[in-house]
């Protein structure tokens, strides 16, 4: 029954990361660097800092003393917001790999290249590279595959579709710099599980295992927020867009929904902790949660994909390969613990 449970955590966490580019769509009057500097904030500094106080609930600690325990492994401190400052690359990049290619596929590219690095160099880079099972392997390579086929559908996509279509869907599709965009964000998107396997053990003693990466968790996008802030305010000098900010009549529509966005994209995280922990039992899941996580993402940005219409006007062919695509990489979430 954990097994069920811990699974379906992960699975609401991912649902709701792939949704969380939707409310953006409701910011009025504000340029890409506002928002997404404004929703970082809750993302990646409000809603962590909030994790990482609830699990220190029955430990009879106080931040304070989550604090001083990560001063005193100041290593693994600094490594944990070192590759947190590295994924921020990747997730800049990663809002311009959909700005490109679209929600769906945009997402299936990034998310398959960060699934399968993250499982994979996380244990390697901690000297866990034992934990990485042929299970476990197996898994990774089998999600790939379905990245694969889903990739294809959006290259029939691409092939099939007249220009004028394609900008309907996505106002700037481009194939080959949006694929390139998305690989390098999957790349350095990697580095998000590094930074969590350096930052495993920076909890207080009576944590409970549900909680127990929410500290790590707020370290890693800490070091995303330094570079995505450092970024969207280079932008706002550049583009003269500082004025987004006075614009009093819709701050208050605007905060609403980055507000959303950002709870919805930590939920990912929030529920890989919660998930995690009642997977214990079952050490292979363990090492392989990552690649679930990112495997339900991409079948979750594909659902919003069709929802909101990315795919209108491809073949039934094209639909069915994508369909073939999802269907792998949700037999790839539990295959490890099969085999």
């Amino acid at each position: 029954m954990d097994l069920i449970i811990g699974l379906l955590i992960i699975a609401v966490g991912a649902f709701c990361q792939s949704s969380s580019y939707v409310p953006i769509n409701k910011v009025k009057s504000w340029s890409w660097e506002s928002y997404w500097l404004v929703q970082g904030v809750f993302a990646w500094l409000l809603f962590p800092l909030f994790g990482a106080l609830l699990s220190l609930s029955g430990t009879g600690g106080s931040f304070a003393d989550l604090l001083s325990l990560m001063q005193a492994d100041l290593k693994s401190t600094w490594l944990t917001i070192l590759f947190g400052v590295l994924w921020g690359v990747g997730g800049l990049t990663f809002g311009l790999s959909m700005r490109y290619l679209g929600v769906a596929l945009g997402q299936s590219i990034a998310l398959g290249t960060c699934s399968a690095l993250g499982a994979i160099l996380g244990p390697v880079f901690t000297g866990h590279a034992a934990d990485l099972t042929t299970s476990v392997i197996i898994g990774v390579v089998v999600t790939l595959v379905g990245i694969a086929i889903i990739g294809i559908a959006g290259a029939m996509k691409s092939a099939a579709l007249p220009e004028e279509e394609k900008k309907k869907a996505v106002k700037d599709f481009n194939f080959g710099k949006g694929l390139f965009v998305a690989v390098l964000a999957g790349f350095m998107s990697a580095c998000f599980n590094i930074g969590l396997s350096f930052g495993q053990n920076l909890f207080l003693e009576g944590t409970k295992p549900i909680f127990q990466t929410l500290p790590a968790t707020m370290l890693v996008t800490f070091g995303g927020f330094l570079t995505n802030a450092c970024y969207c305010l280079y932008q706002n000098r550049k583009n003269k867009t500082w004025g987004d900010y006075g614009k009093k009549a819709i701050w208050g529509n605007n905060l609403v929904f980055c507000c959303l966005a950002g709870l919805l994209w930590y939920s990912q995280f929030f529920g890989l902790s919660l998930g995690k922990g009642f997977l214990t039992e079952y050490p292979v899941l363990i090492t392989f949660s990552w690649c679930i996580l990112m495997s339900l993402n991409v079948v979750f940005s594909n659902v919003w994909g069709i929802i909101l219409k990315e795919w209108k006007g491809v073949s039934r062919k094209t639909v069915a390969v994508l369909v073939v695509g999802i269907i792998v990489l949700i037999v790839s979430t539990f295959l490890p613990q099969l085999i």
